[in-house]
């Protein structure tokens, strides 16, 4: 079973920040997941809430802040003490180093909220820039976002965010034109992932942090998991064997 870095190691390290992505693969995690939201300005920033508030020690939503003034936050969040500064990062950094790390990319769309301008062009602009596309997966509580993706590119993985039970996911998945479902795991049973395998469609539940639970969730036939503790589950499962690229 694959194990997926949930905003990098977001149980030890200052949550989507390039030392919690680096974590995650220090550890052997599969791939990493990370949050995307865009700034006034137009960058394109991995930070998880509209808001800055609770991960920085600034105020305001993202989408009031030139990227330039996002850098003057610190991103540290609850491991200050710890870790020191943390910067928010870039998609285009994040990106940058792991087609160069050689590790796979759950690219979060956040416009669920505020519906960012051009967002899937910019996003799938980057992944062809680092040749990442068979590295990526896009997925978003937005599904209407996720039809347009598929409209630009229908080979793009794209998966299905859900937090509450839905009736046959993966015959929605299938009109929707998505490849995968990322269920909360508080929804995930038995029969759905048996019924999502017949069609191909990957289960991967997010935030998966118990052992025994991810072990259950195995066993169901599920192809991975998001977790905030990526060593813990990687000691479990297994880790990647990646072959670092340069571009």
């Amino acid at each position: 079973m694959f194990v997926i870095g949930h905003r990098g190691a977001a149980g030890t390290f200052p949550e989507n920040t390039m030392i919690s992505f680096k974590e995650a693969a220090r550890v052997g995690a599969h791939g990493i997941e990370l949050d995307v939201h865009m700034t006034k300005d137009g960058e394109l920033a991995v930070i998880h809430d509209e808001k800055v508030d609770r991960t920085t020690n600034g105020k305001g939503y993202v989408k009031d802040f030139t990227y330039q003034d996002l850098q003057k936050l610190d991103a540290s969040y609850k491991f200050k003490k710890k870790y020191g500064v943390c910067k928010i990062p870039t998609l285009n950094e994040v990106m940058e180093w792991a087609s160069r790390e050689g590790i796979s990319v759950n690219i979060e769309l956040k416009n669920n909220i505020f519906d960012y301008p051009y967002l899937e062009m910019k996003v799938l602009d980057l992944i062809y820039l680092y040749k990442m596309k068979e590295r990526t997966m896009i997925s978003s509580f937005n599904h209407n976002s996720l039809a347009r993706i598929s409209s630009l590119d229908s080979t793009i993985e794209t998966a299905i965010l859900y937090s509450y039970p839905m009736y046959e996911p993966w015959v929605y998945a299938q009109h929707l034109g998505a490849k995968a479902l990322h269920p909360n795991q508080r929804t995930v049973n038995e029969v759905n992932v048996a019924a999502s395998k017949d069609c191909q469609i990957p289960v991967r539940p997010y935030t998966v942090n118990d052992v025994k639970v991810a072990e259950q969730l195995r066993k169901y036939g599920c192809e991975s998991i998001i977790t905030d503790y990526p060593e813990k589950m990687v000691k479990q499962f297994g880790g990647a064997f990646r072959k670092k690229t340069s571009h």
